[in-house]
């Protein structure tokens, strides 16, 4: 399975999607579109992963690749690709099959409960053996609305729509579950450690160490990319 991924700054690395290309020997490129205009062919890839950012979708001004890079994310759905977005990454994939994206009401920082959504939508069964409930990191201000057509997956206590699944193969997930320990701290760094105050922003020390959750999160996210192989092969 040729996996190509869009990464949108050098903090966000791939963390176990890195892993699981390793491990299952899969080839994985990645393309950065604020250093190109010139995306790999959509041919050359089986799957589309697109991973998160410190940029809003909107913030054409300051990131004027955004435009070209939503082009081709439209492009790749078109030609029917399995497409995961991580974060910014659901964001854009919210904003490509036309909802709108906005300010949350609460920013959600650090390691937060979602639960599955488990709706007549989401057949023939993404969520299937999946757990109904799993504590993940979040690093977000801002949310979607659910495109119309789509199920609803994920909802925490500080964000209503934490994923959603169009069409069968396109797959948004507003959190982290593909984080490591090295890339937990070096988003904490990036702040340098101060936060603010709200109710679902965790202190750096609640953040680090958190062994249970990266163990269960790297579970969690081998499985769903483990579907994305089956969707692959299908």
């Amino acid at each position: 399975m040729k996996i190509l991924v869009l990464q949108h700054s050098a903090l966000n690395t791939l963390g176990t999607i890195e892993e699981y290309a390793r491990t299952k020997n899969h080839p994985l490129e990645s393309t950065r579109f604020y250093k190109t205009k010139n995306p790999p062919a959509l041919d050359s890839f089986d799957f589309l992963i697109i991973m998160g950012g410190p940029m809003g979708i909107y913030d054409y001004a300051e990131n004027p690749w955004l435009r070209y890079e939503k082009t081709f994310i439209k492009q790749a759905i078109e030609e029917g690709k399995p497409v995961l977005g991580i974060c910014l990454g659901a964001q854009l994939l919210a904003d490509v099959l036309g909802a709108r994206v906005y300010e949350n009401e609460n920013r959600e920082m650090g390691w937060y409960p979602v639960k599955a959504v488990r709706m007549e939508e989401n057949k023939p069964g993404f969520l299937k053996g999946l757990p109904e409930e799993i504590t993940v990191f979040n690093w977000h201000s801002r949310t979607f609305e659910l495109p119309a057509g789509a199920g609803h997956l994920f909802r925490s206590e500080g964000c209503k729509n934490q994923g959603f699944i169009f069409n069968g193969r396109i797959v948004a997930l507003q959190f982290h579950p593909e984080v490591h320990e090295e890339r937990v701290e070096s988003m904490i760094g990036r702040f340098g450690g101060e936060f603010g105050n709200g109710p679902f922003i965790q202190r750096k020390e609640e953040m680090v160490g958190q062994e249970k959750y990266l163990a269960s999160t790297k579970e969690f996210m081998f499985t769903v990319l483990d579907r994305f192989e089956k969707l692959t092969y299908s």
